[in-house]
C-alpha cells in the first residue's frame, strides 16, 4: 500500500504509539511510507521497545500534542487515536473521562476544523453483557440501549454516542471518520501490558516450561469450565483495518473489529500447546469475586457492516494467529 495523502499531507500522527495496537499500527503504516508522528507516555519500562525497529519523523508526550498539531496540522493527513486507558479494572473515573473521553472529543474537533481523517478506537466492551448483541449498529437509538459493563466500555460510549450525534445533526466533522470496536485483541508488542495482556502471553511460558496452565472456573450453567467464549483477534488483522480504511476515505462509520467467531478460552489454551507441539494441560480456577457481575461469558464481531463497507480480507482462524504469535514470542522478540 503505498501513501495515498492529499497534497502536502504526508504524516499520520498515532496516539498511544507506543502501545501494544498503536505501535504495530505506526510500524504499518511507516513501512507504507507515511511520516509517521507518535503521541504516548514511555516511563522507565520498556514501551520503547516496541518503536524500535520503525521509522519516527517525530515523538511528542500527550500533554504536548495539541501544541505540536497547531504548528503541523498542514502537513497531517490523519490522526489513528489509539491512546486511552484500557483497563477495564481502572476505579479512577475522572482519569477515564480526562484520557478516554475528553481528549478523544478535542482531537475530534481539531480534526474536524483542519480537515484531517481521525480514526479511533472503540471497543466491544461498549456492547455490556451482550443483551442487544454485537452488531455495530451506529442509530442514536441503539446506542442509547446499551448498557457497558464499566467505566472503560462506558467511556467508550460516550464518545461513539457524541460522535454519532455530530454527524446527525450535520455539525463539523473530519472528512473522513470510523470508529473500531476492538475484539479481544492479542499478538506481538503487548509485553507491557502487565494484567492487560491476552491469555496468550500469560499463559504461553508456563506452557513451554512443561507446567499446567490455569483457565477460570464458570459461574454460568450454560457455560462449561473454560467454555466462556469470545471473539480473539489477531492484532495484525486490526492493523490491515485501518490499513485499508486510510486507503478508503469515503468509508465512514463506527465498525467492529473481530473475526466474527467467538471461541473459547479452553480453545485458546489448546492452540497454544498445540503450537508449542504440546499435549494440552489446563486446570481450572474460581473467578475472583470482585469480577463475577461485570464478567461477559460471550463476544463475536457481527462483520456485516465491516464486509458491507468494502473490507475482503480474510481473518486469521485462532489457530492460525495463535501460532503466528507463539512463533513470534520463542523468537525472543517483544
Amino acid at each position: 500500500m503505498s501513501n495515498i495523502g492529499r497534497a502536502g499531507r504526508d504524516t499520520i500522527l498515532v496516539t498511544g504509539g507506543a502501545g501494544f495496537i498503536g505501535s504495530n499500527i505506526a510500524a504499518a503504516l511507516a513501512a507504507d511510507g507515511w511520516r509517521i508522528v507518535v503521541s504516548d507516555w514511555f516511563g522507565t519500562g520498556s514501551k520503547w521497545k516496541n518503536l524500535a525497529p520503525t521509522l519516527l519523523d517525530d515523538i511528542v508526550t500527550p500533554e504536548a500534542t495539541a501544541a505540536w498539531l497547531t504548528r503541523h496540522h498542514h502537513r497531517v493527513e490523519a490522526i489513528v487515536h489509539m491512546g486511552a486507558i484500557s483497563a477495564t479494572t481502572e476505579a479512577d473515573v475522572d482519569l477515564i473521562i480526562a484520557r478516554n473521553i475528553r481528549a478523544t472529543l478535542d482531537l475530534w474537533s481539531f480534526c474536524a476544523e483542519h480537515d484531517i481523517r481521525f480514526v479511533y478506537a472503540s471497543s466491544a466492551a461498549t456492547y455490556g453483557g451482550g443483551e442487544h448483541g454485537f452488531v455495530d449498529d451506529q442509530t442514536p437509538d441503539h446506542l442509547a440501549a446499551l448498557r457497558p459493563l464499566n467505566a472503560y466500555g462506558w467511556s467508550k460510549l460516550v464518545v461513539d454516542r457524541r460522535v454519532i450525534e455530530d454527524v446527525r445533526a450535520g455539525r463539523a466533522k473530519p472528512p473522513q471518520w470510523a470508529g473500531l470496536k476492538f475484539f479481544n485483541v492479542y499478538g506481538p508488542l503487548e509485553a507491557h501490558k502487565d494484567d492487560m495482556r491476552s491469555v496468550v502471553h500469560k499463559i504461553w511460558p508456563i506452557a513451554a516450561s512443561g507446567e499446567r496452565v490455569t483457565l477460570f472456573k464458570s459461574h454460568d450453567p450454560a457455560y462449561e469450565d473454560g467454555g466462556q467464549l469470545r471473539d480473539f483477534v489477531h492484532v495484525e488483522d486490526c492493523v490491515g483495518v485501518v490499513r485499508w480504511l486510510l486507503g478508503s476515505p469515503s468509508v465512514n462509520g463506527l465498525f467492529n473489529v473481530g473475526t466474527g467467531k467467538a471461541r473459547s478460552f479452553a480453545d485458546l489454551a489448546r492452540a497454544v500447546f498445540t503450537a508449542l507441539g504440546q499435549a494440552p494441560k489446563i486446570d481450572y480456577v474460581e473467578m475472583p469475586e470482585k469480577i463475577r457481575g461485570s464478567y461477559q461469558y460471550f463476544t463475536q464481531a457481527d462483520l456485516g457492516k465491516l464486509r458491507g463497507a468494502g473490507y475482503n480480507s480474510d481473518f486469521l482462524s485462532l489457530e492460525e494467529g495463535v501460532e503466528r504469535y507463539v512463533r513470534h514470542l520463542q523468537s525472543g522478540r517483544p
